[in-house]
């Protein structure tokens, strides 16, 4: 099975609680304005990936998949692959979504591996300084799972916003908006 996928971080504190593995999927029909990844609107970018290629990719350090967009769920098969694949790995699973709960149950969206999922479109009007890893006051944490509790202390902190130069260039990662970063760039 494949997955359309725009960027991958391999080991990362930005996207979730913990050390992480990112994956951002590519495409998104829901385009928010003022999204922080316009580039993952389009189907067409990124590359197509084996979902059993990707969970290889794992680094044993990380102890859990953030999986985020683009839209994951306008690829709900894929990424209910991913997800069972990270859980068989004993990986918590975060997906972020512009869809709320209540829509993506409606569309039968696979959450069964799911243990934490953001969801809400991102709504730049409202911004939310307050709660990690959310973009705007509308958007929730839902705790699917007992992989997470809201009470603690990793849910509070602040944003974090990390950011890499590689060989295949630069990339910034986290919430910038949030920490206030980008108003010293």
């Amino acid at each position: 099975m494949q997955l359309r996928v725009g960027q991958i971080v391999a080991d990362t504190e930005a996207e979730g609680p913990g050390r992480r593995f990112a994956v951002w999927t590519q495409g998104c029909t829901l385009r928010c304005e003022g999204c922080c990844n316009p580039h993952l609107f389009t189907d067409r970018g990124g590359a197509l990936l084996e979902v059993d290629a990707l969970l290889a990719r794992i680094p044993p350090q990380v102890e859990g998949l953030s999986v985020l967009g683009g839209e994951p769920f306008e690829q709900p098969e894929a990424v209910a692959a991913l997800c069972e694949g990270a859980h068989r790995r004993g990986l918590s699973v975060m997906v972020f979504s512009g869809f709320t709960l209540a829509e993506l149950h409606a569309r039968g969206a696979p959450l069964g591996h799911v243990d934490l999922l953001v969801d809400g479109r991102y709504v730049a009007a409202q911004p939310d300084t307050s709660r990690r890893w959310v973009g705007s006051t509308n958007q929730q944490v839902h705790f699917l799972t007992e992989r997470g509790r809201a009470d603690a202390p990793r849910f509070s902190a602040p944003n974090t916003v990390e950011i890499r130069l590689t060989r295949e260039g630069l990339s910034v990662n986290g919430w910038p908006q949030a920490s206030g970063v980008v108003k010293r760039w």
